[in-house]
């Protein structure tokens, strides 16, 4: 337990490792190039370095040297892996990996932690089917675990549903450039978080991959591509910004995030600027993203695109004044936690009114007090609540450790908040 004790503080500086999704990405992309890769910035959490023993298991040439990790290129076609593939609580590992496995040899089983088992990959599985990959789920309940038999696909047209996951297509737009055919791809249903389908395709343009769209609809993707090996450098993360932005929104105070800029594809970027609506002055500059607090008010606010966002942005609501509707997020309710769900009971608990509804989470402003808050081993609620303890006293953070699925020195960093 970590007990949060309040503080105000002036103009500080800090620096955010680099981008989870980005490093996941750019590791698999490294992994089915044609040669050497490598990676430089990448993010050294649970999440990712579960990706990368994976790619290992798989058949890539991997050393680890802490500020870059190098990764040698399959040339687009993994090695068979005998034993099971441990991916824990990682829901963008074991999605992003059901699809590429699918350019390998042998058969491949991904497993995970309990939560895993309760996370739907059934309509990425059922676009693998349409490809004639006899992927499935071995519980038959479209959860995991699933056994992905490689040296099945050719290409092809293939439909499938986002309206869960926007991680379902990025899985297809990894693997299509290395079929035969190449892939042409329909969205049905959603597209829930759009942001990082461009962040997928933009690693795909990094390595030389061509990819023709239209719009968030549809998806060409030639086949017999090559991923061009050479050095890739990871953007730092704006998710994990916005814990800090959040901190000055909250204390009045004003947070400069290193590196972190509207140029960026990272589509929680945003999150800055619903914060300016809140009342927050924001600067953007080339060095980054500023935030200083203001008199925070409620707004309405759509966050399908920003959903890892919506626990951060929940608890500034809660010094703002009025109510803060945040629509269109059932999606949320299949993250590491039911995220709609867990925020209301920890925002309920300081006594903040809180609810959340098929697809939004209302949250009326008010003085919160302190409470123990309950983590549900979902990094996000951790270290958005950790905001709260730096106004209101008795804020306490259960099993803090849990930010090393995407943040693993955030206390660390959070703790320069306070040489300010």
């Amino acid at each position: 337990m970590i007990e949060i004790k309040p503080h105000r503080f002036g103009h500080c500086r800090v620096g955010v490792p680099g981008s989870k999704s980005y490093t996941h990405r750019t590791m698999i992309a490294a992994a089915l190039s044609d040669g050497p890769c490598t990676v430089r910035n990448p993010l050294r959490s649970q999440d990712t370095l579960l990706t990368l023993a994976a790619l290992e298991k798989m058949g890539a040439a991997v050393a680890d040297n802490g500020e870059t990790v190098d990764i040698g290129g399959l040339s687009g076609c993994f090695k068979p892996c005998d034993e099971e593939i441990y991916l824990a609580n990682s829901g963008t590992s074991m999605r992003l990996l059901t699809g590429v496995a699918a350019l390998g040899r042998g058969t491949y089983r991904f497993t995970g932690s309990p939560r895993m088992y309760h996370r739907p990959i059934g309509h990425l599985l059922d676009a693998l089917n349409q490809l004639g990959v006899a992927a499935r789920a071995v519980e038959e309940n479209g959860c995991p675990p699933v056994e992905i038999p490689g040296g099945q696909v050719s290409g092809g047209p293939v439909t499938v549903n986002c309206s869960v996951s926007s991680q379902f297509l990025s899985s297809l737009l990894l693997m299509a450039p290395c079929t035969p055919k190449g892939m042409s791809i329909t969205i049905s249903h959603g597209l829930v978080s759009s942001p990082y389908i461009d962040m997928t395709v933009d690693i795909l343009n990094r390595f030389g991959i061509q990819v023709q769209r239209d719009g968030y609809i549809r998806f060409d993707i030639k086949g017999r591509q090559v991923y061009r090996a050479g050095e890739y450098t990871v953007e730092p993360d704006a998710s994990q910004a916005g814990y800090f932005w959040g901190a000055a929104a909250i204390t009045g105070g004003s947070v400069t995030v290193k590196g972190v800029t509207g140029a960026s594809s990272q589509g929680d970027v945003g999150l800055a600027g619903v914060f300016e609506k809140m009342g927050c002055q924001v600067t953007r500059a080339a060095e980054g993203i500023t935030v200083t607090g203001g008199t925070l008010r409620g707004v309405i606010v759509d966050m399908a695109d920003m959903p890892d966002m919506v626990p951060t942005l929940a608890v500034v609501a809660a010094f703002a004044e009025g109510s803060t509707v945040i629509e269109n997020v059932s999606h949320l309710k299949a993250k590491e936690s039911d995220r709609l769900a867990s925020t209301c009971a920890e925002l309920k608990k300081m006594g903040i009114a809180a609810r959340a509804e098929k697809d939004r989470l209302v949250v009326t402003g008010g003085k919160p007090h302190g409470a123990e808050i309950q983590t549900y081993d979902d990094h996000r609620i951790a270290m958005s609540f950790a905001m709260a303890g730096l106004v209101t006293p008795g804020v306490k953070i259960l099993e803090p450790d849990c930010v090393k699925k995407s943040f693993p020195n955030f206390w660390e960093v959070w703790e320069s908040l306070y040489a300010v």
